[in-house]
């Protein structure tokens, strides 16, 4: 269990994180999804999706140092794998994915270590260096 640590950390970030945008952006409730791909505990990935009520695409920012909120988004780019939204019914879905198999510590993530892309490029979001 200990060696699941890292990863349950970064998935109650990451969750954390999206939840709080959709709430404080929209006002309304958000709907949490987490997928757990097949063998994710030893060669998966996990999928975090929220959904909320904007059809407002999400606007990464870089706050100034001395501002408290704005970092929301850079967390997940940076802790993430990939991370992406799509358009559903009258409001959105934001996901991130994280993989569980590969070294998260790399630079850039597990799948900028791998080569791998988002599954979904209409509505990926690319990697900040």
């Amino acid at each position: 269990m200990e060696s699941d640590e890292p990863l349950a950390e970064t998935l109650i970030l990451l969750i954390s994180e999206l939840v709080t945008n959709a709430v404080v952006h929209t006002g309304c409730p958000a709907v949490l999804r987490v997928l757990f791909g097949p063998g994710a505990a030893e060669t998966g990935t996990v999928r975090v999706e929220v959904a909320d009520a904007s059809a407002s695409p999400p606007e990464p920012r870089h706050a100034r140092s001395e501002e408290t909120g704005g970092r929301g988004l850079e967390l997940v780019d940076g802790l993430a794998d990939r991370w992406g939204w799509q358009p559903e019914g009258g409001g959105k879905r934001i996901w991130c994915e994280v993989d569980t198999s590969a070294d998260t510590s790399a630079p850039g993530g597990a799948a900028e270590a791998c080569g791998l892309t988002g599954h979904e490029p209409s509505c990926a979001v690319p990697r900040t260096a």
